[in-house]
């Protein structure tokens, strides 16, 4: 089994260049972590949410999805995820979490993205959120489909997700 551990906040082409390397691999779990995260900025989008997301891109490529809550204990993270996302091979591109893996004996596939800076979800997020002001739904498509792949362009546009990052926004300062 190939696992793929994300939070997923939102679902951007990094991921899917992971979720396709796993899957030309063989049957893939796909793990949202953070599930029980409540709304923020850094966590924006419920674990309903991310993985209607993930669905809206897989099409119908099949791929197992499930839910791990955090622990906050980074020495225990690979047992506690392993009871939810069971045993496999690890596909990454992040290091710390590669290491974290690694340290307690878990097969790793480093995978290797050429535009990571681009493809950073803080990053990602910030654009969004710069995005949750603009209302001309082109434009928006246009923008995120740098970073996004266009299934989940379209899911959060026609899901109004950008909204909630505007919502939660207000009141602090802005850039510019």
């Amino acid at each position: 089994m190939n696992i793929v551990l994300g939070r997923f906040q939102p679902f951007h082409k990094g991921h899917a260049y992971l979720v396709n390397a796993a899957l030309e691999n063989g049957p893939t779990v796909i793990a949202i972590g953070s599930s029980e995260a409540d709304a923020s900025l850094e966590n924006p989008w419920n674990a309903e949410e991310r993985e209607a997301m993930i669905r809206s891109w897989l099409g119908q490529r099949e791929a197992e999805i499930v839910r791990i809550p955090d622990i906050n204990d980074p020495p225990n993270w690979v047992e506690h995820a392993t009871k939810f996302h069971g045993d496999g091979t690890l596909f990454t591109s992040d290091e710390p979490t590669k290491a974290l893996y690694q340290e307690s004996s878990f097969p790793v596939e480093w995978v290797e993205l050429s535009q990571r800076e681009s493809y950073e979800g803080w990053r990602v997020r910030t654009t969004l959120k710069m995005l949750s002001t603009v209302y001309e739904r082109d434009a928006q498509h246009e923008v995120m489909s740098a970073s996004i792949p266009v299934k989940v362009v379209d899911w959060l546009i026609e899901n109004d997700a950008l909204h909630r990052l505007y919502s939660m926004s207000q009141g602090l300062e802005h850039a510019g």
